[in-house]
């Protein structure tokens, strides 16, 4: 009788926490089990300003190219005024295409004269947007679900969340991070669609823009694992209040998806979840040594497993397999 009602009141938090957000587009692996991501991060644009214009050559070509099944824009899309022009001028490329996609705000996103709130309004009016209502907030926390490619049942989880910007406290310079009531979202959403797959979490991967403190740990790791390119130190809140633990407790997120470093495109396996950068997509409109481009991410269902490239101007770099790429094999059988 007890674990009933611990059910039921789980999947009562699930309802609760998404009744107010009806998924318009239903997000499905295909015949073939694959169910296709693009990450754009850091366009960085600036309406009007040619030293943008690279970035939505970028972002076509890889759209182009790729076929995806939803995209992805990891914070900081606009640095500059008119906010809602350079906003609506890059979000276009996507919904242009009827392809569905999110975005989670950056740190810089709300310094062009629009607040969060009237930038997360404004992307709810374009075309083929999955953000749910807002409510009460600036800028919600959401999961999408991607259905079976068989059935209607949900095989795959991916969560959106909003890393905010800076330290909220004189005392502690740099960037803010995950409040305890976000890290308590996560924990209900997890358990209750654990608890609605018979015990099993599902396999899920995580987006939003500034980095958690692990990534610097993990890299700094000597025997960890890493693939790609780590050209400085990530900029991670200086507060850890514990998001890389209860993912890590509630065993669904295989992986986090991050920006804001723009000479970081890295992926580095710490305690069985991947830490990942995308590519910085922007163009000449602040800081970057690296050829502008996307991470695609492409799971599989029915396995806790996904196959993750760089899409560049004309070529594919850096592709792994999660969890393959990022464990060592037993060389004694080989």
């Amino acid at each position: 009788m007890i674990k009933l009602k611990v059910l039921f009141v789980l999947l009562f938090s699930l309802w609760g926490a998404t009744s107010g957000f009806a998924q318009n587009t239903k997000l499905k692996f295909n015949k073939d089990g694959k169910f296709k991501i693009v990450q754009f991060t850091d366009v960085h644009f600036k309406y009007g300003n040619p030293a943008s214009d690279v970035a939505l050559e970028r972002i076509n070509e890889v759209l182009d190219t790729e076929h995806p099944d939803l995209v992805v824009f990891t914070g900081d899309v606009i640095y500059a005024a008119p906010a809602d022009s350079g906003m609506h001028k890059v979000l276009e490329q996507v919904s242009n295409r009827k392809i569905p996609f999110v975005v989670t705000f950056g740190n810089h996103d709300d310094e062009q004269k629009m607040t969060r709130e009237q930038l997360y309004d404004l992307i709810r009016e374009v075309p083929y947007n999955l953000l749910p209502d807002r409510g009460n907030v600036s800028s919600p926390d959401y999961v999408l679900t991607v259905k079976s490619s068989s059935d209607a049942k949900e095989a795959a989880l991916l969560y959106c969340m909003d890393s905010h910007s800076y330290s909220p406290m004189k005392d502690v310079d740099g960037y803010n991070w995950f409040t305890f009531d976000q890290i308590a979202w996560y924990r209900n959403q997890s358990a209750a669609y654990t608890a609605a797959n018979n015990g099993q979490p599902l396999p899920a991967v995580a987006f939003f823009h500034i980095p958690l403190p692990e990534y610097n740990e993990a890299a700094e790791d000597e025997n960890a694992i890493l693939r790609g390119t780590r050209m400085e130190r990530a900029c991670a809140p200086k507060i850890n209040s514990g998001m890389f633990t209860a993912m890590k407790e509630s065993g669904d997120v295989m992986a986090t998806f991050v920006g804001h470093d723009h000479d970081n495109d890295y992926a580095v396996m710490w305690k069985g979840i991947l830490l990942a950068y995308g590519r910085y997509t922007g163009g000449n409109t602040v800081y970057n040594h690296l050829p502008n481009g996307a991470r695609v991410i492409e799971l599989n269902e029915g396995t806790r497993t996904f196959t993750s490239w760089i899409r560049l101007k004309g070529e594919v770099i850096d592709k792994v397999s999660y969890p393959a790429s990022f464990v060592k094999d037993d060389w004694r059988k080989r």
